[in-house]
């Protein structure tokens, strides 16, 4: 059962958001993240990506200010 509740709003970014996800998962110590399975990983793993993506996109804009 996969529900996706998140959609990016410009499908073109689709690929760039994929490859910015794994960039983050390898730096948090999480190889091969794009083909791994998400279930084996602790939910407090796959959590941690995603929050660590935000924070980078944060410090990014912030930077751009």
């Amino acid at each position: 059962m996969s529900r996706r509740n998140n959609r990016v709003l410009v499908p073109q970014a689709r690929a760039g958001l994929d490859r910015f996800k794994e960039e983050v998962a390898s730096e948090i110590g999480i190889p091969n993240y794009a083909s791994i399975d998400k279930g084996n990983l602790p939910s407090r793993d796959n959590g941690y990506v995603g929050g660590y993506m935000v924070k980078k996109m944060v410090e990014a804009y912030e930077k751009n200010l």
